[in-house]
């Protein structure tokens, strides 16, 4: 496990969203589902960060994220989408993989340290490919595991 966020084995899912709203909505409900947090509030949350610039950085990668009250550490989410979706990105490419993170309404430099670590992982050409060739949830999360596992040693 991360020493930074928690990311459980649930919180990672194929999705077939075909929209920017569609893939927030699938992200918040995965935050509500496995985390047990409000999915309105949540959906909410990550729109209003959204609305302050796109959480699309590049590559096919998107991280949407924002801060809630009520958590005691940084969570995450991640979904592989079917097909890529535009997303606003910086490079102006369809997004294929989503890290959404939540952290607690204070966590100030642990929600930067977080998104920091998230973003170093996705921009790692072997692990990047390798997620967007993984065939299923289980593939993903154990590369997602593995990675940030042999990071924190």
């Amino acid at each position: 496990m991360n020493p930074i966020y928690s990311l459980y084995p649930e919180a990672v899912a194929l999705a077939d969203a075909t929209s920017k709203d569609a893939i927030l909505e699938e992200v918040a409900a995965l935050f509500a589902r496995v985390y047990e947090l409000d999915q309105p509030q949540v959906l909410e949350q990550l729109k209003l960060r959204e609305d302050l610039g796109s959480t699309g950085f590049g590559r096919g990668v998107a991280l949407p994220h924002a801060r809630m009250p009520g958590l005691k550490r940084p969570v995450a989410a991640f979904l592989k989408l079917a097909a890529p979706v535009a997303y606003d990105a910086a490079d102006r490419q369809p997004v294929e993989l989503v890290f959404g993170l939540l952290s607690p309404e204070n966590a100030g430099t642990t929600h930067l340290h977080a998104l920091a670590a998230i973003s170093r992982l996705l921009r790692d050409e072997r692990v990047h490919e390798a997620l967007v060739n993984a065939p299923h949830a289980e593939a993903i999360y154990g590369l997602l595991s593995n990675v940030t596992d042999r990071d924190a040693a």
